[in-house]
């Protein structure tokens, strides 16, 4: 079942749902209201039955299901969040009490407890709440068995296509698959990029349409390509699959673009990265806060943690180490030291281990870890002197992955954009699988964090990089 007729199915059957729920939590605020007397008591004289409340639920139910409309709740856009959705709720319900309050003031003033639809809309609310959460995590589950999802080819691996793959790699709650990527330039077409595999030349578009279940091709070739997209295209229609076209100004990325009308004609401009001016004070002002708080509360842990390694094995506590950090500053990085002494000069020796492709290393199962090491690892306790590096500036709370000077030596020249932002404790590609990716796919989710920046996108990293340091998941 691809993304769109799944949808449509979950949605059809949410609108029952909710109509049910809405009804069951007004049923329930009814219960709470004139059974428990929560809040206040009711007087006998005042009593009254369920069966006069009917008539107000059922025109609650109506009131909600047109502003829920309204909020296009039933008709979300793709890659929706709970968080959104959850808004919409909270603002469909609060109007739709309002409404109905105000309707029985002037119907019936005395007959109806007001304290009854408050506790109806709190429930309603956390109620439908607690539905779209639960098919947020049912969503979650069945897109990694594959079912809803949709499998797309992607046209072009320059610096828009990259853009895209960029995008569904960050935001697997899109729906999408991509199954792989052609290209004219034997450079791209030949060389798959991280998780995305290359698919030679466009030539083999037929091809791969016939042999492979494709449900979307985008296209995101430069503009002056037009006849080779309208081939393109056709060449879709006639295999049943639909095509889209990424617009690429100039070919420049389009989240760089800066779009506006004056009485409908279109001013293009362009952004700069998400991350400066007032943005990049926001941030600095809340890395400092945060990370002295940590620093205060979190020293007696440090402290044991000092003298574990002390008593575990000869050396310093803290592992120091060269890094580049925005712009190509080099800064000295702090951990506490999970390996033997001399542990970077046994590195060549290892480097046929090598579990990752590019130019880092990573090794599951590296001698060179101490006992406590090992530990301090799996848990990411290891990285707690780097708030130090964030006090400092050198650092952020959530950004990068900051790279060694060897390493960026080899960068290409489009990986180099990882660096226009300072690194962080945490990021993207740490939420998003951690030792599993491939180097490209971390360049990929790094450069999409530097390029779609907000304060929300860090507290929601940080807020997801909690249970992965809990369960200690992909961290070695």
């Amino acid at each position: 079942m691809n993304y769109e007729r799944w949808k449509r199915w979950i949605h059809g059957a949410l609108v029952l749902l909710d109509a049910i729920l809405i009804n069951v939590s007004f049923a329930l605020a009814y219960w709470i209201r004139y059974k428990l007397q929560w809040f206040r008591a009711i007087e006998p004289a005042n009593y009254v039955p369920y069966s006069r409340y009917i008539p107000a639920s059922l025109i609650l139910t109506a009131l909600l299901f047109v502003l829920f409309n309204l909020e296009r709740l039933y008709s979300p856009q793709r890659g929706e969040s709970f968080l959104e959705e959850f808004h919409k709720i909270l603002n469909g319900t609060t109007n739709g009490i309002i409404l109905l309050i105000a309707l029985t003031f002037f119907y019936r003033p005395l007959a109806y407890s007001r304290l009854l639809f408050l506790e109806a809309a709190f429930l309603i609310v956390l109620i439908l709440g607690l539905v779209r959460a639960a098919k947020h995590m049912l969503m979650a589950r069945l897109r990694k068995k594959g079912i809803g999802i949709d499998k797309v080819l992607i046209v072009g691996a320059g610096e828009v296509g990259r853009a895209l793959m960029r995008s569904i790699a960050a935001r697997p709650e899109l729906g999408y698959q991509v199954v792989g990527f052609v290209d004219d330039n034997p450079e791209k077409g030949n060389k798959d990029l991280g998780r995305f595999k290359a698919m030679g030349s466009l030539d083999n578009l037929p091809k791969i349409l016939e042999e492979r279940e494709v449900s979307e091709v985008f296209i995101t070739l430069p503009w002056q390509y037009h006849r080779k997209i309208i081939k393109l295209i056709s060449q879709c229609n006639r295999a049943n699959v639909r095509a889209r076209i990424v617009p690429d100004f100039y070919q420049m990325s389009l989240n760089k673009l800066d779009l506006q009308q004056i009485n409908g004609i279109p001013l293009i401009g362009f952004k700069e990265i998400s991350i400066h001016g007032w943005n990049l004070l926001l941030k600095r002002a809340i890395d400092v806060a945060l990370s002295g708080m940590a620093l205060v509360l979190l020293s007696p842990l440090m402290g044991l943690i000092a003298i574990a390694i002390k008593l575990d094995s000869p050396g310093p506590v803290f592992f120091k180490q060269k890094r580049v950090g925005r712009r190509g500053k080099v800064f000295t990085i702090y951990k506490f030291r999970s390996m033997v002494e001399g542990a970077e000069e046994m590195l060549p020796q290892l480097m046929e281990h090598n579990e990752v492709d590019g130019p880092i290393f990573k090794m599951k199962d590296d001698p060179r870890r101490t006992r406590v090491g090992r530990f301090l690892r799996r848990t990411s306790l290891d990285e707690l002197p780097q708030l130090y590096n964030v006090l400092k500036g050198d650092m952020s709370l959530v950004g990068p992955r900051p790279p060694i000077p060897e390493e960026v030596e080899q960068y290409k020249e489009w990986q180099k954009k990882r660096l226009e932002v300072l690194p962080g404790i945490t990021g993207l590609w740490q939420v998003s699988g951690r030792s599993r990716l491939s180097f490209d796919d971390m360049v990929l989710l790094d450069i999409y964090y530097a390029e779609n920046w907000s304060l929300w996108l860090d507290f929601t990293i940080l807020l997801r990089t909690i249970p992965k340091v809990i369960l200690g998941e992909g961290a070695y």
